[in-house]
């Protein structure tokens, strides 16, 4: 039998990622954890505080039993630090899973463009983003994108 893929998803908002996620979750047969799609529903609006990092504790808690039992994964997550793709590796190692990186950049103007877009279409559990905050996550993230060595080393699937 052939050991279960968590599929990482990495960039920045408007990159593509839960687009490439969707898409890998049916073409793997996967379970797809986007915390997007928890978080609306169960917080409303707002700010979230700690909250995501909450989702996102218990969304692994589906993915580590998921994928114990044999099951593709897709984390949308976007997991902009090195540490924390690191991390998951590790995790997944721990439960038998291999690991396909997918990392999803642009530029910063054509993210700006698409999340544009988007802002003027939200869908349910859609939340908006300024391009202010595109700015932060710019500079949050920039530092620590995947190197190439980061990416030579990701898992081919056969």
């Amino acid at each position: 039998m052939t050991a279960p893929t968590l599929f990482i998803m990495v960039g920045l908002p408007g990159a593509g990622k839960t687009t490439l996620a969707k898409q890998l979750e049916q073409q793997h047969a996967a379970l797809r954890l986007t915390p997007d799609d928890w978080m609306m529903p169960l917080f409303g609006w707002g700010q979230f505080e700690n909250k995501r990092e909450v989702v996102e504790a218990l969304l692994w808690t589906i993915a580590a039993r998921t994928l114990s039992l044999g099951v593709n994964v897709v984390l949308d997550y976007g997991l902009w630090g090195r540490s924390e793709r690191d991390d998951y590796r590790a995790r997944a190692a721990a439960v038998g899973a291999r690991v396909q990186l997918h990392y999803l950049d642009a530029p910063f103007d054509e993210l700006w463009r698409r999340i544009e877009a988007r802002n003027q279409a939200l869908r349910a559990g859609e939340v908006p983003i300024s391009r202010t905050q595109l700015e932060e996550y710019w500079s949050i993230f920039d530092p620590q994108r995947p190197t190439a060595e980061e990416l030579e080393s990701a898992e081919p699937l056969p």
